[in-house]
């Protein structure tokens, strides 16, 4: 490739590419041009690319050069060749479309974009585009100011041998920027995370062994004088400089892969690209055996891996990405999964194999009203918007319009798409089913029949209205459908999509929310989705949450079975018995299901008291709970629910969710659904305490239910601290209480086993303490549960069993981590110790 002309076009491998400006210098201290990177990357493929191969690529862009701006590049631009392979990664407001090298013609796209710079995660996607565990581990070894290589080589040879004695090869890469990179393969057994706390303690180990000379931490005021063992790279978000990708630095230099003997010889520099070239035929790929591991290859000679055999490689995933290509990814561009309820996979799809396709004809009102039809092929749903609908008469054609391919899970979606986002406005599905294929000629024509639940048997042909393949622009979107005059003789359809919905079954709690899942996990199995703490009033948008009032009980998850009623705390236990009288929920709910609701017993003035519910807590024997249920009744309020009419609709967002519980619920009596609060959080905390609750639970709109998880995307704002502990021993009391129980030492599981947070002593009612030391006596051991008490406290103390949980309100917490003016809320027997955490509230992100 001549680096003389200022456009011209070539061929790489079999792929035609068009460069530009290859006589532009990009290194100036140098003089080495855009061409000569481009050469430079075209004659290294075969030996980079199985290092990169099957991973997102993040580009470093220096356009006019390394002494000009920098532009940091994850998507892959609309101007980029259609033969280049990726994959879309959802984040958390917004899709990225990452290129993926896997052939030499994209490494060298990348460089003739100016990419100098190409950085990639420890993990691959596999063929179907789903994020595999990583295959390799990477130690940064970064130096700080005042030291350089001779000191990176240092613990590098440290870490060499504390990673052979786990069983782990590491080999060196000069970085082309300071340091030293190690890496070491791995089998993909483990998880990001693992491998990410399994690097950080080798860090802290390093740390240990060399004090004086490595860093673990991320403190940059303590660097100077350090290297730091950057462990953080193998965090699956995480991305590191690819090895032999070029650095933006003054010179050209290379990330290179180096033999130890290399790391020891006096004089050790980074290597540029000139020097890479030079010695790459002759030593092969040092770093041979990381990919090889990964890619599944043997070393048939001294390292060198030609171009030949990375062809041979990746021709498998090659065949496979043919047959299973991403053909989601434009949909995915399209919507922000933290935004709306619509399912937006990560995965690239697959192929359904058990049993005939499905069809489904949905109902959108959006800026438009209209049908959308969707047949399942190859793996997704392809569909056609119908402006008119489905039609009834043979003799007329309607326009279908296709648009992008949706995954295979919206053939089940009914909710509201928010105002704002693409397709904003409601979806509910008129008609679904099966389907008989006749005929497919892709980009061409569909025949098929179909065998609604609703509208019956009908044959459907439809017909590109120009022949010229599945284009998306123009007229190449449309297409026709007709109603063929040859129908099946049974099951004909009584109307086409302008049938009423009333043909569809609508009586309360019947509706068909969401058809791509039947529930199947057992009620026993289930687990509530919990908040997460938040302090202040952090800006939430109410048209992306909603507002509920905290209700100060006991949660419980209630599953419905033919009128039959079963309560279930949030860790499993039974409460049925307890609360005979919420059996009413039976009557109530129109359909079988579980429902997520809290036990509130409510005071004189209508508010719920947790310390009152207490009266009814613990309590099994009939009798017991019969004149307890007379002297504190309780209700049963409901916010969510996870299952109805045998469809799971945990996967449906929280809008949808709280729309199908108003469906199926009829609330009266005992059984109460709340609504969400009008107006946003400020106005929703002042209502709150004007009416003496707890404070308030905010819900993204668009939030899945997660079961057993704690999630950010439902917060709790309270208007006092209060906190679950486990109570591991007791102090006598004095004056009145002598002789008995005057405070509860209290504890919080950590990592070394129950940490001290100190006693409470009051909010205690005289009855509560007596009951408190009958059942505490039964539970007495002669050592302390805590890892830590200091000695006031440890004086004259009784210590129990660590099995019990209470709540307590306090203050704050205090700079040694303890409660500062604890008082007793009450017993939390809906509570494991394993399910207490210290809550810490943290400052929201405004979105």
């Amino acid at each position: 490739m001549s680096p003389v002309a200022k456009k011209t076009t070539v061929r790489v491998g079999d792929r035609r590419l068009t460069l530009t400006n290859l006589d532009k210098v990009l290194y100036p201290e140098t003089g080495t041009t855009k061409g000569r990177v481009i050469e430079y990357y075209e004659r290294i493929a075969p030996w980079m690319i199985p290092h990169v191969t099957g991973r997102p690529m993040t580009r470093k862009r220096w356009a006019n050069g390394v002494d000009g701006k920098v532009f940091f590049e994850k998507n892959l631009p609309d101007s980029a060749p259609d033969w280049i392979r990726h994959h879309t990664i959802a984040h958390e407001h917004h899709d990225v479309e990452y290129p993926v090298v896997d052939e030499m013609p994209t490494l060298v796209w990348t460089a003739q974009q100016a990419a100098l710079e190409l950085h990639v995660p420890q993990w691959r996607f596999g063929p179907r585009g789903a994020h595999q565990n990583p295959d390799r581990i990477v130690l940064d070894l970064d130096p700080g100011e005042g030291v350089g290589l001779p000191e990176c080589v240092e613990v590098a040879l440290v870490a060499r041998t504390v990673l052979q004695g786990m069983g782990l090869e590491p080999y060196p890469v000069t970085s082309g920027s300071k340091g030293i990179h190690l890496y070491a393969a791995l089998d993909g057994s483990a998880t990001a995370q693992q491998v990410s706390d399994v690097a950080h303690e080798l860090a802290k180990a390093l740390e240990q062994d060399m004090p004086d000379l490595v860093l673990s931490s991320m403190s940059r005021a303590e660097r100077a004088g350090k290297v730091f063992v950057d462990w953080s790279q193998n965090n699956g978000n995480k991305t590191t400089i690819a090895p032999y990708s070029l650095r933006g630095r003054s010179h050209p230099t290379v990330a290179a892969p180096r033999t130890w003997a290399e790391l020891t010889e006096p004089g050790l520099a980074h290597l540029t690209l000139d020097e890479v070239l030079e010695r790459v035929p002759d030593l092969g790929d040092l770093l041979h055996p990381v990919a090889a591991a990964s890619l599944g290859v043997g070393r048939a000679d001294a390292g060198h891996w030609d171009g030949a055999r990375t062809e041979q490689v990746n021709e498998r995933e090659r065949q496979e990405r043919q047959e299973l290509q991403d053909r989601l990814s434009t949909y995915r561009a399209k919507r922000d999964a933290a935004r709306t309820p619509e399912p937006v996979p990560q995965a690239s799809p697959t192929v359904r194999t058990d049993g005939t396709p499905t069809f489904v004809i949905q109902e959108h009102h959006a800026t438009r009203n209209h049908y959308d039809f969707r047949l399942e092929h190859d793996g997704v749903l392809v569909s056609w918007a119908l402006p008119k609908g489905e039609p009834t008469d043979p003799g007329a054609n309607h326009l279908a319009v296709q648009t992008e391919d949706h995954p295979l899970e919206y053939g089940g979606f009914e909710g509201v798409i928010p105002a704002g986002e693409y397709g904003g406005g409601t979806v509910t599905i008129w008609d679904d089913g099966t389907y008989e294929l006749e005929k497919w000629r892709e980009g061409e024509e569909v025949i098929v029949t179909l065998h609604g639940r609703t509208n019956g048997v009908r044959r459907l042909a439809l017909l590109h209205t120009r022949g010229r393949g599945r284009g998306r622009s123009g007229d190449e979107k449309n297409w026709l459908i007709h109603r063929t005059k040859d129908q099946p003789s049974q099951g004909e359809a009584t109307d086409g999509a302008g049938a009423e919905r009333a043909s569809r079954p609508s009586a309360a709690g019947r509706e068909r929310i969401d058809r791509a899942a039947s529930a199947s996990t057992e009620p026993a199995e289930r687990r509530t989705m919990q908040a997460s703490l938040q302090k202040g009033e952090p800006a939430l948008d109410p048209r992306q949450w909603a507002f509920e009032m905290k209700w100060d009980g006991v949660r419980a998850l209630a599953t419905v079975r033919d009128g039959a009623v079963r309560l279930l705390s949030r860790n499993g236990n039974d409460l049925t018995d307890q609360y005979p009288e919420l059996q009413e929920l039976g009557e109530r709910a129109g359909v079988d299901g579980v429902f997520d609701g809290e036990i509130v017993a409510l005071d004189r003035h209508g508010r719920p008291s947790f310390q009152l519910l207490q009266n009814r807590m613990g309590l099994t024997k009939p009798r017991e709970v019969s004149a307890a249920r007379a002297s504190t009744p309780v209700r049963l309020f409901l916010f969510d629910v996870l299952e109805a009419d045998g469809h799971e609709l945990t996967r449906l967002g929280y809008t949808a969710r709280r729309e199908a519980l108003t469906t199926v619920v009829d609330p009266g009596g005992l059984i109460e659904v709340p609504p969400e609060s009008d107006g946003d959080l400020a106005a929703a905390m002042t209502r709150s305490k004007k009416r003496g609750l707890e404070g308030v639970v905010a819900k993204k709109r668009s939030s899945r239910y997660v079961e057993g998880r704690r999630s950010e995307s439902w917060l709790k704002l309270k208007h006092h601290a209060t906190q679950e502990v486990v109570v591991g021993g007791w102090k006598p009391g004095a004056g009145r209480r002598e002789g008995g129980v005057g405070s509860l030492l209290l504890g919080i599981p950590g990592d070394d086993g129950l940490v001290y947070v100190g006693k409470v002593g009051t909010g205690f009612r005289d009855q509560d303490l007596d009951d408190i030391g009958v059942l505490l006596g039964r539970t007495e051991r002669d050592t302390s549960p805590f890892v830590d008490v200091p000695r006031p406290d440890a004086r004259d103390a009784h210590w129990v069993a660590p099995e019990r949980v209470a709540e307590v309100e306090f203050a704050e917490w205090t700079g040694d981590g303890r409660l500062r003016q604890p008082s007793w809320r009450g017993w939390r027997s809906d509570k494991s110790p394993e399910d207490v955490v210290r809550e810490v509230p943290e400052e929201v992100v405004p979105d």
